[in-house]
Protein backbone atom coordinates (compact mmCIF):
# COMPACT_ATOMS: atom_id res chain seq x y z
CA UNK A 1 0.00 0.00 0.00
CA UNK A 2 1.13 3.80 -0.63
CA UNK A 3 3.42 4.35 1.63
CA UNK A 4 2.28 8.03 2.00
CA UNK A 5 0.67 8.78 5.85
CA UNK A 6 -3.28 10.18 5.64
CA UNK A 7 -4.33 13.32 5.83
CA UNK A 8 -6.00 12.51 8.69
CA UNK A 9 -6.68 9.60 11.47
CA UNK A 10 -9.59 7.46 10.96
CA UNK A 11 -12.44 8.66 13.53
CA UNK A 12 -13.69 6.21 15.91
CA UNK A 13 -17.11 6.64 15.50
CA UNK A 14 -18.02 7.87 11.15
CA UNK A 15 -21.43 9.39 11.72
CA UNK A 16 -22.01 10.17 8.33
CA UNK A 17 -21.33 6.40 6.63
CA UNK A 18 -23.26 4.97 9.42
CA UNK A 19 -26.16 7.54 8.64
CA UNK A 20 -25.32 6.42 4.97
CA UNK A 21 -25.30 2.68 5.60
CA UNK A 22 -28.77 3.20 7.41
CA UNK A 23 -30.20 4.97 4.56
CA UNK A 24 -29.10 2.84 1.97
CA UNK A 25 -30.39 -0.53 3.57
CA UNK A 26 -33.76 2.02 4.30
CA UNK A 27 -34.28 2.82 0.72
CA UNK A 28 -33.49 -0.73 -0.54
CA UNK A 29 -36.13 -1.91 1.73
CA UNK A 30 -38.84 0.62 0.58
CA UNK A 31 -37.64 -0.53 -2.83
CA UNK A 32 -38.35 -3.86 -2.27
CA UNK A 33 -41.36 -3.96 0.60
CA UNK A 34 -43.48 -0.91 -0.77
CA UNK A 35 -42.33 0.55 -4.23
CA UNK A 36 -41.79 -3.15 -5.92
CA UNK A 37 -45.75 -3.70 -5.34
CA UNK A 38 -46.60 0.18 -6.62
CA UNK A 39 -44.42 0.80 -9.35
CA UNK A 40 -41.77 -1.97 -10.61
CA UNK A 41 -39.93 -0.04 -12.68
CA UNK A 42 -39.17 2.23 -10.21
CA UNK A 43 -38.48 -0.01 -7.93
CA UNK A 44 -35.98 -1.96 -10.09
CA UNK A 45 -34.00 1.58 -10.80
CA UNK A 46 -33.79 2.31 -6.82
CA UNK A 47 -32.46 -1.24 -6.06
CA UNK A 48 -29.73 -0.45 -8.60
CA UNK A 49 -29.12 2.32 -7.29
CA UNK A 50 -29.16 1.18 -3.43
CA UNK A 51 -26.93 -1.72 -4.86
CA UNK A 52 -24.48 0.56 -6.39
CA UNK A 53 -24.30 2.66 -2.64
CA UNK A 54 -23.80 -0.76 -0.95
CA UNK A 55 -21.33 -1.78 -3.04
CA UNK A 56 -18.99 2.00 -2.60
CA UNK A 57 -19.33 1.30 1.06
CA UNK A 58 -18.29 -1.92 1.62
CA UNK A 59 -15.51 -0.42 0.04
CA UNK A 60 -15.35 2.41 2.91
CA UNK A 61 -15.70 -0.74 5.05
CA UNK A 62 -12.42 -2.58 3.96
CA UNK A 63 -10.61 0.51 4.06
CA UNK A 64 -11.31 0.58 7.82
CA UNK A 65 -14.77 2.78 8.10
CA UNK A 66 -16.88 3.12 9.82
CA UNK A 67 -15.29 2.06 12.91
CA UNK A 68 -11.92 0.41 14.03
CA UNK A 69 -13.05 -2.74 14.19
CA UNK A 70 -13.01 -4.83 11.09
CA UNK A 71 -14.99 -7.26 12.47
CA UNK A 72 -18.33 -4.77 13.06
CA UNK A 73 -17.28 -2.83 9.40
CA UNK A 74 -18.09 -6.18 7.92
CA UNK A 75 -21.13 -6.94 9.97
CA UNK A 76 -22.50 -4.05 8.78
CA UNK A 77 -21.80 -4.18 4.97
CA UNK A 78 -22.93 -8.49 5.46
CA UNK A 79 -25.89 -8.46 2.86
CA UNK A 80 -24.91 -9.05 -0.30
CA UNK A 81 -27.18 -6.97 -1.75
CA UNK A 82 -26.13 -7.13 -5.82
CA UNK A 83 -25.30 -10.56 -5.17
CA UNK A 84 -22.35 -10.79 -7.28
CA UNK A 85 -18.35 -10.62 -5.82
CA UNK A 86 -17.89 -12.05 -2.23
CA UNK A 87 -17.01 -9.12 0.51
CA UNK A 88 -14.27 -11.08 1.98
CA UNK A 89 -12.79 -11.83 -1.64
CA UNK A 90 -13.11 -8.30 -2.48
CA UNK A 91 -11.52 -7.10 0.30
CA UNK A 92 -8.53 -9.30 -0.30
CA UNK A 93 -8.28 -8.34 -3.86
CA UNK A 94 -9.00 -5.00 -3.46
CA UNK A 95 -5.95 -4.01 -0.65
CA UNK A 96 -3.89 -6.28 -3.01
CA UNK A 97 -4.78 -3.90 -5.67
CA UNK A 98 -3.78 -0.95 -3.94
CA UNK A 99 -0.01 -1.72 -4.21
CA UNK A 100 0.85 1.42 -6.49
CA UNK A 101 3.31 -0.80 -8.55
CA UNK A 102 1.58 -3.37 -9.67
CA UNK A 103 -1.59 -1.67 -10.84
CA UNK A 104 -2.27 -2.52 -14.42
CA UNK A 105 -0.33 -5.49 -14.30
CA UNK A 106 -2.15 -7.87 -16.16
CA UNK A 107 -1.41 -10.21 -13.84
CA UNK A 108 -0.47 -9.42 -10.37
CA UNK A 109 -3.17 -6.06 -10.02
CA UNK A 110 -6.50 -8.25 -9.41
CA UNK A 111 -8.69 -5.10 -10.88
CA UNK A 112 -6.78 -4.52 -14.07
CA UNK A 113 -8.33 -4.54 -17.37
CA UNK A 114 -5.90 -5.36 -19.56
CA UNK A 115 -4.51 -8.89 -20.59
CA UNK A 116 -1.19 -10.02 -21.68
CA UNK A 117 -0.48 -9.09 -25.27
CA UNK A 118 0.37 -12.85 -26.04
CA UNK A 119 -2.73 -14.41 -24.29
CA UNK A 120 -4.71 -11.69 -26.65
CA UNK A 121 -2.91 -13.19 -29.68
CA UNK A 122 -4.71 -16.32 -28.84
CA UNK A 123 -8.19 -15.55 -27.81
CA UNK A 124 -11.19 -16.03 -30.24
CA UNK A 125 -12.52 -14.11 -32.96
CA UNK A 126 -15.52 -14.04 -30.69
CA UNK A 127 -13.85 -13.53 -27.92
CA UNK A 128 -11.96 -10.59 -29.19
CA UNK A 129 -15.09 -9.05 -29.73
CA UNK A 130 -16.51 -9.15 -26.63
CA UNK A 131 -13.23 -7.64 -24.93
CA UNK A 132 -13.24 -4.86 -28.05
CA UNK A 133 -16.46 -4.07 -27.14
CA UNK A 134 -16.40 -4.21 -23.23
CA UNK A 135 -13.66 -1.38 -23.83
CA UNK A 136 -16.14 1.31 -24.50
CA UNK A 137 -18.81 2.13 -21.92
CA UNK A 138 -21.76 1.25 -23.73
CA UNK A 139 -19.77 -2.02 -23.97
CA UNK A 140 -18.83 -1.83 -20.36
CA UNK A 141 -22.40 -1.04 -19.17
CA UNK A 142 -24.03 -3.83 -21.01
CA UNK A 143 -21.38 -6.58 -20.92
CA UNK A 144 -18.93 -6.04 -18.10
CA UNK A 145 -20.73 -7.04 -15.43
CA UNK A 146 -20.95 -10.70 -16.69
CA UNK A 147 -17.12 -10.30 -17.96
CA UNK A 148 -16.44 -9.15 -15.02
CA UNK A 149 -17.77 -11.67 -13.04
CA UNK A 150 -16.43 -14.50 -15.15
CA UNK A 151 -13.02 -13.46 -14.86
CA UNK A 152 -13.11 -13.02 -11.12
CA UNK A 153 -14.54 -16.53 -10.60
CA UNK A 154 -12.05 -18.12 -13.33
CA UNK A 155 -9.23 -16.48 -11.32
CA UNK A 156 -10.61 -17.62 -7.77
CA UNK A 157 -11.30 -20.96 -9.10
CA UNK A 158 -7.44 -21.35 -9.68
CA UNK A 159 -6.67 -20.18 -6.11
CA UNK A 160 -9.53 -22.67 -4.97
CA UNK A 161 -6.74 -24.70 -3.16
CA UNK A 162 -6.55 -21.40 -0.95
CA UNK A 163 -8.29 -20.90 2.89
CA UNK A 164 -8.68 -17.91 2.44
CA UNK A 165 -10.61 -18.43 -1.29
CA UNK A 166 -12.96 -20.90 -0.08
CA UNK A 167 -14.21 -18.89 3.16
CA UNK A 168 -14.93 -15.93 1.29
CA UNK A 169 -17.20 -17.76 -0.90
CA UNK A 170 -18.77 -19.59 1.75
CA UNK A 171 -19.41 -16.94 3.76
CA UNK A 172 -21.14 -15.46 0.90
CA UNK A 173 -23.29 -18.54 0.55
CA UNK A 174 -25.53 -16.65 4.07
CA UNK A 175 -24.78 -13.32 2.80
CA UNK A 176 -26.77 -14.12 -0.35
CA UNK A 177 -29.01 -16.13 0.96
CA UNK A 178 -30.34 -12.98 3.35
CA UNK A 179 -30.85 -11.21 0.74
CA UNK A 180 -32.84 -13.93 -1.53
CA UNK A 181 -34.63 -14.93 1.06
CA UNK A 182 -35.94 -11.21 1.87
CA UNK A 183 -36.91 -10.80 -1.43
CA UNK A 184 -38.75 -13.84 -1.93
CA UNK A 185 -41.09 -13.09 0.84
CA UNK A 186 -41.19 -9.61 -0.46
CA UNK A 187 -43.69 -8.80 -3.51
CA UNK A 188 -40.68 -7.72 -5.74
CA UNK A 189 -40.47 -10.50 -8.22
CA UNK A 190 -37.02 -12.40 -7.91
CA UNK A 191 -36.41 -11.32 -12.16
CA UNK A 192 -36.98 -8.01 -11.41
CA UNK A 193 -34.06 -7.93 -8.25
CA UNK A 194 -31.89 -9.27 -10.63
CA UNK A 195 -32.24 -6.74 -13.41
CA UNK A 196 -31.89 -4.09 -10.62
CA UNK A 197 -28.88 -6.54 -9.01
CA UNK A 198 -27.09 -6.50 -12.44
CA UNK A 199 -28.08 -2.40 -13.12
CA UNK A 200 -26.43 -1.76 -9.98
CA UNK A 201 -23.02 -3.35 -10.95
CA UNK A 202 -23.18 -1.91 -14.92
CA UNK A 203 -23.40 1.53 -12.82
CA UNK A 204 -20.01 0.59 -11.01
CA UNK A 205 -18.24 -0.18 -13.87
CA UNK A 206 -18.98 3.94 -15.18
CA UNK A 207 -16.58 4.57 -12.44
CA UNK A 208 -14.23 2.05 -12.89
CA UNK A 209 -13.73 2.44 -16.71
CA UNK A 210 -11.09 4.37 -16.71
CA UNK A 211 -9.97 4.46 -12.71
CA UNK A 212 -6.05 3.30 -14.27
CA UNK A 213 -4.30 3.74 -17.47
CA UNK A 214 -0.65 1.80 -18.64
CA UNK A 215 2.08 4.42 -18.23
CA UNK A 216 5.33 3.92 -17.22
CA UNK A 217 5.50 5.87 -14.11
CA UNK A 218 2.96 3.88 -11.44
CA UNK A 219 2.24 7.19 -10.08
CA UNK A 220 0.36 8.54 -13.23
CA UNK A 221 -1.81 5.36 -13.17
CA UNK A 222 -4.72 6.84 -11.25
CA UNK A 223 -7.33 9.18 -12.73
CA UNK A 224 -8.76 12.48 -11.37
CA UNK A 225 -13.11 13.11 -12.14
CA UNK A 226 -13.22 16.12 -10.84
CA UNK A 227 -17.20 15.13 -10.66
CA UNK A 228 -19.41 16.58 -7.61
CA UNK A 229 -23.32 15.03 -8.85
CA UNK A 230 -24.92 12.09 -8.08
CA UNK A 231 -22.23 9.48 -9.39
CA UNK A 232 -19.56 11.49 -7.30
CA UNK A 233 -22.27 10.70 -4.44
CA UNK A 234 -22.76 6.96 -5.54
CA UNK A 235 -19.07 6.70 -6.02
CA UNK A 236 -18.60 8.13 -2.14
CA UNK A 237 -15.97 10.56 -3.90
CA UNK A 238 -13.58 7.36 -5.71
CA UNK A 239 -13.98 9.15 -8.82
CA UNK A 240 -10.85 11.23 -7.13
CA UNK A 241 -9.29 8.25 -7.28
CA UNK A 242 -5.80 9.34 -6.85
CA UNK A 243 -6.51 10.92 -4.39
CA UNK A 244 -7.79 7.87 -3.15
CA UNK A 245 -4.82 5.99 -3.43
CA UNK A 246 -2.25 8.34 -1.77
CA UNK A 247 -3.99 8.32 0.86
CA UNK A 248 -6.39 4.88 1.35
CA UNK A 249 -7.68 5.38 5.02
CA UNK A 250 -9.18 8.93 4.66
CA UNK A 251 -13.07 8.74 4.78
CA UNK A 252 -14.95 9.40 1.45
CA UNK A 253 -16.55 13.15 2.83
CA UNK A 254 -12.74 14.25 3.40
CA UNK A 255 -11.63 13.62 0.00
CA UNK A 256 -12.81 16.73 -1.75
CA UNK A 257 -11.58 19.17 0.54
CA UNK A 258 -8.20 17.06 0.59
CA UNK A 259 -8.39 17.58 -3.46
CA UNK A 260 -9.31 21.25 -3.68
CA UNK A 261 -6.43 21.74 -1.15
CA UNK A 262 -3.60 20.74 -3.19
CA UNK A 263 -5.16 20.23 -6.37
CA UNK A 264 -2.32 20.90 -8.19
CA UNK A 265 -0.24 18.48 -6.46
CA UNK A 266 -2.26 15.71 -7.01
CA UNK A 267 -2.54 16.56 -10.91
CA UNK A 268 1.05 16.87 -10.89
CA UNK A 269 1.59 13.79 -9.63
CA UNK A 270 -0.68 11.49 -12.11
CA UNK A 271 0.69 13.79 -15.00
CA UNK A 272 -2.42 15.30 -15.50
CA UNK A 273 -4.87 12.35 -16.55
CA UNK A 274 -8.04 13.77 -15.24
CA UNK A 275 -11.60 14.69 -16.37
CA UNK A 276 -14.26 17.64 -15.51
CA UNK A 277 -16.95 15.10 -15.21
CA UNK A 278 -18.41 11.80 -16.27
CA UNK A 279 -20.65 13.56 -19.16
CA UNK A 280 -17.07 14.23 -20.07
CA UNK A 281 -16.15 10.47 -20.03
CA UNK A 282 -19.88 9.36 -21.71
CA UNK A 283 -19.55 12.25 -24.90
CA UNK A 284 -15.92 10.78 -25.32
CA UNK A 285 -15.95 6.80 -24.81
CA UNK A 286 -19.54 5.82 -25.07
CA UNK A 287 -18.84 3.96 -28.67
CA UNK A 288 -15.05 4.39 -28.72
CA UNK A 289 -12.09 2.62 -26.76
CA UNK A 290 -10.25 4.46 -24.11
CA UNK A 291 -7.26 2.43 -24.61
CA UNK A 292 -6.63 -1.51 -25.85
CA UNK A 293 -7.87 -4.44 -24.41
CA UNK A 294 -3.85 -5.69 -24.47
CA UNK A 295 -1.32 -3.92 -22.39
CA UNK A 296 0.43 -1.24 -24.40
CA UNK A 297 3.12 -1.46 -22.43
CA UNK A 298 3.55 -5.09 -21.48
CA UNK A 299 7.44 -6.13 -22.36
Amino acid sequence: MNSEKPAAQARPTEWPTLALLALTYGLWAVATLWLAALWLPGAVMLVALTGALHSSLSHEALHGHPSRSALLNTALVFPALSLAIPYLRFRDTHLAHHHDAILTDPYDDPESNYIDPSVWAGLSAPMRLALRMNNTLAGRLLLGPVIGQIAFMQSDWSLRGHADVRRGWLWHLPSMALVLGWVWLSPMPLWAYLLGAYAALSILKIRTFLEHRAHDHSSARSVIIEDRGPLALIFLNNNLHVVHHMHPSLAWYDLPQLYARDRDRFLARNGGYAYRSYAQIFAAHLFRAKDPVAHPLWP
